[in-house]
């Protein structure tokens, strides 16, 4: 039988005695058995806010422990790899980038996937990695992937920063012809599906990996893969037609790349239904995962 905690009143335990002596006590918790498939106690994640901050806070400092730059490569990684796809696929490859300047437009698909396949990777192995501390004490479990997730939140706006410091070099003293646009305003909306999406995949792996260990390499390389299926190194407009341009807008990444190339660069292509089925996807994604993710916690220490 699974057990999960439930808030019954915002006070610690007391007790008291009655009058006839005996002691009577009032308590936070009490331990019922989980019973429904969407009884998820989602609230009990704003409850342990403080201990989901702690994990993000965790997630920082043990990333970049005894390194030399430290959180500088956050910014560092995403500008490497911005560099090196301008010299192999813009200068030497020369493929097309939109009329965009190649760091920037390099730059742009960087941010957003490294942001998805990092939160993924993370979640992806949540059971495994957190094992001796799911087994001593009860917390939401899921509270784990929701702080891998945010703190990779945090480490995309500051990469962010870093894209709008490219792009005030381009547009002012270098006359790109970069230009910005109402659709900027979509950043948060795109970054909220693009976390779903990595979220509810990432769970969903997880819940796959503890019985099958081999599986965490197959998502490594497939995660890698997946990058050639969305325009991060080109954009849509270069896929004139085929099975090559369905297979692309398949994966709910290349809508909100596209979108984001429009908002901030005047290229790409903003398509509604394209950005609904991206949507759709992570937050179905997200909806299954949370529910197997639930389902799995009454028996992965059983697996680990």
């Amino acid at each position: 039988m699974h057990y999960r905690s439930v808030t019954l009143r915002p006070r610690q335990a007391s007790s008291r005695l009655t009058e006839d002596g005996r002691l009577d006590q009032e308590w936070d918790l009490i331990i019922r058995p989980e019973t429904g498939l969407f009884e998820l106690h989602l609230a009990d994640l704003w409850r342990y806010r403080d201990l989901i901050l702690l994990f993000v806070h965790r997630d920082f400092v043990a990333q970049f422990k005894q390194t030399i730059l430290g959180p500088a490569w956050f910014v560092l990684q995403p500008l490497l790899t911005a560099l090196t796809f301008t010299v192999v696929f813009g200068n030497i490859a020369r493929l097309d980038t939109a009329g965009m300047p190649k760091m920037l437009f390099y730059l742009s698909g960087n941010i957003l996937w490294l942001y998805v396949a990092t939160c993924l990777m993370s979640t992806s192995d949540t059971f495994r990695s957190n094992a001796p501390l799911f087994g001593k004490v009860y917390f939401p479990r899921l509270a784990v992937p929701v702080a891998v997730v945010l703190s990779q939140t945090v480490r995309f706006f500051l990469q962010f920063a870093v894209f709008l410091a490219f792009w005030i070099i381009y547009a002012g003293p270098l006359k790109a012809p970069v230009r910005m646009n109402r659709a900027a305003l979509l950043l948060p909306a795109l970054v909220l599906v693009l976390a779903a999406l990595a979220l509810g995949g990432g769970i969903i792996i997880s819940a796959a990996t503890t019985k099958y260990r081999d599986l965490q390499h197959l998502v490594q390389l497939t995660v890698q893969l997946a990058m050639y299926t969305t325009t991060v190194i080109y954009p849509l407009s270069a896929m004139h037609g085929g099975k090559s341009r369905y297979i692309i807008l398949a994966n709910p990444v290349t809508p909100i790349i596209e979108a984001f190339r429009y908002g901030f660069l005047g290229t790409g292509a903003l398509s509604w239904p394209h950005l609904a089925y991206s949507t759709l996807v992570g937050f179905g994604l997200l909806v299954g995962g949370a529910v197997l993710f639930s389902r799995l916690e009454r028996t992965f220490m059983d697996t680990v």
